[in-house]
Parts: C-alpha cells; structure tokens; sequence
C-alpha cells in the first residue's frame, strides 16, 4: 500500500505498524510521529497500523545552543 513518509511516496505492506516504520528509517527512541496532522504517542507506535494513504511525518529532535 502507498503512503507518504516525510512528503516522499513509500510503498509498505498491509499490517506495518509505526514501529515498523520507524526501524525501517534505522529510529527508535527520541522521535515524534504524525499521521494525517495527529501526534500519535510513543507508547501507540508499536500498535498503530499505517493505512493506504496515510501522511506520516517522523520529527527528529536536534541538539544544539
């Protein structure tokens, strides 16, 4: 099923979780995730199925000054 991942097409199968796409992209800890406009908590990714069409954008906090 295609979804968009940071604004890019992405192909992924049927049942990926946000965990899954998250190990995909080499992320564990220390990420935000939003699906169609809605943060979705830490503790829902391993549990929350993507769907076709969904627009899921993975924020990654930088440190500096």
């Amino acid at each position: 099923m295609k979804i968009r991942l940071n604004g890019q097409p992405r192909e992924v199968d049927a049942g990926t979780t946000l965990a899954d796409v998250l190990r995909s992209l080499s992320l564990s800890a220390g990420v935000a995730i939003v699906v169609d406009r809605q943060v979705i908590p830490r503790s829902a990714h391993a549990s929350t199925p993507v769907w076709e069409g969904a627009e899921i954008e993975v924020i990654r906090a930088v440190g500096g000054g």
